[in-house]
């Protein structure tokens, strides 16, 4: 029961700081050299819609992680599979914005990756009979 309770803290974490307007980035080209570096929440469709599509789905995928934490909380049932997978595909997901370079990623989205990471390390070693 604890390390659901830890697991439904960094989740938490994760989606307060998704909700922020920091994390997802895009890069906009400037007639002066340097482009304009421009920080939007992972819930905004700006990036989505200049093809950063990452940083939406991991919002997304928080949004389902929290959900089945819940239902795993008070149901008490057994969804160790589920938010393994869940949390495993959102912490890929969220370092997917590195594939367009180091500038396309925020310090508060690497946060938003290590407590994604955490949640999948502490899902891992969630024992089958909790």
């Amino acid at each position: 029961m604890k390390k659901k309770i830890v697991m439904l803290c960094t989740a938490f974490v994760a989606l307060v700081l998704e909700i922020l307007p920091y994390g997802a980035v895009c890069n906009f080209a400037n007639p002066e050299g340097k482009p304009w570096r421009r920080t939007y929440s992972y819930f905004d469709m700006t990036p989505f819609g200049y093809a950063n599509f990452a940083p939406f789905i991991v919002a997304l995928l928080t949004c389902v992680l929290l959900i089945l934490l819940v239902i795993s909380i008070f149901a008490k049932k057994q969804m160790r599979k589920p938010l393994l997978c869940v949390s495993a595909i959102a912490t890929v997901l969220s370092l997917a914005p590195l594939l367009y370079g180091i500038s396309y990623f925020s310090l508060v989205g690497s946060l938003i990756s290590v407590a994604l990471l955490v949640t999948t390390a502490v899902a891992a070693f969630v024992k089958k009979k909790e």
